[in-house]
């Protein structure tokens, strides 16, 4: 039984990193079912991002934007409990390769303090927060799906090349907070799963200045790779809670 069947009413969905290309194709998609009720698209700026808003005007009050930013105090579960008393699913669809001070290592020459913290903000401590600031909505007795963007470049086990230091350390560790929350959502919510979810290379942002030695059928739209990793978590059941799946339904090693 997927996750949708599990669903005794439609879905309450939140999706932080909505104006980046995968997190927007994600509510586009999720906005296209049926079985979803509402989505909230969060992000910094979300509520004057254009793309969101023409999603917005397509799909009225299913679509709520809220600009949010885990990183700052903020008691996002409050604003959201005067609408919800619950979330069914929780995607955190952002990251960061490159920033004001992150960069794609080779070496360890090119290694530096300030953009190891930032590259660990960013993709290990943001969605931690993300989701510890949710958990009053996620804990209960109702299906729930909790998933973060990682990358295969964070297994330490299938680490072959080195280099990209802050972006690999910062995927391991999120992927261990991952593992601590979800031993403990399972004890809030015995129907909570986290998930660590690699997505592939992605035609993003993120992944645009290392695109040159893609092959063509490995690099995939948003749309298509959201349409995946949604379709892998869907199949993933409670029994799964704390591991790690890339976007064809592979278990990947840590």
């Amino acid at each position: 039984m997927t996750f949708w069947q599990r669903l005794e009413q439609p879905a309450q969905a939140l999706v932080y990193g909505a104006t980046g290309g995968l997190g927007l194709a994600l509510c586009e998609q999720l906005l296209a079912r049926d079985d979803v009720a509402r989505v909230w698209a969060c992000a910094r700026h979300a509520e004057t991002h254009e793309a969101l808003a023409a999603l917005a005007r397509r799909h009225g009050p299913r679509l709520c934007r809220l600009d949010l930013d885990p990183l700052a105090a903020t008691d996002v579960a409050a604003r959201l409990a005067a609408e919800t008393p619950r979330l069914d699913l929780l995607l955190c669809a952002s990251g960061l390769l490159q920033g004001e001070r992150a960069r794609a290592e080779k070496s360890l020459a090119q290694v530096d303090q300030a953009g190891l913290l930032e590259s660990y903000l960013a993709n290990a401590v943001l969605p931690l927060l993300l989701i510890r600031q949710l958990t009053p909505l996620l804990k209960g007795q109702h299906p729930c799906q909790i998933a973060a963007l990682s990358a295969r470049v964070g297994s330490i086990g299938d680490n072959h090349l080195g280099g990209w230091y802050g972006y690999r350390m910062a995927k391991a560790a999120l992927n261990q907070g991952l593992r601590c929350a979800s031993i403990e959502l399972a004890r809030l919510n015995p129907q909570s799963c986290v998930l660590a979810l690699h997505p592939g290379t992605t035609d993003t942002a993120l992944s645009r200045p290392f695109q040159a030695r893609v092959p063509v059928d490995k690099l995939f739209t948003p749309a298509y790779a959201a349409e995946r990793l949604l379709e892998v978590l869907a199949a993933r059941t409670p029994a799964e809670t704390g591991s790690f799946w890339d976007w064809q339904g592979h278990p990947v090693v840590w």
